[in-house]
């Protein structure tokens, strides 16, 4: 069971960080004329929803923006992970 948690623990670790560097990647690259492109994405999800129930009211909505330098960075993230976490 702990070796599981290690391994799911390791493997966030693994795309948070390709994501972040994936994020701060795109948000220097854009504007600059040859690699312009890195920084081109989607922003994909759902609005805020506001639910009421008389009682209680509360909003619910989930964006993700993503980059073409982020895919390339959680591809990396995802390869590096399968490389370095065989034995945990």
């Amino acid at each position: 069971m702990a070796k599981n948690l290690k391994k799911t623990i390791a493997f966030i670790f693994f795309i948070l960080a390709g994501s972040t560097l994936g994020a701060f990647i795109s948000h220097i690259c854009q504007g600059k004329k040859w690699v312009d492109w890195l920084a081109w994405g989607k922003t994909v999800g759902i609005s805020t929803v506001n639910v009421d129930l008389v009682i209680i009211r509360f909003p619910i909505g989930l964006v993700i923006d993503v980059t073409i330098a982020q895919i390339f960075t959680i591809a990396i993230a995802i390869f590096v992970f399968a490389k370095t976490c065989k034995n945990l």
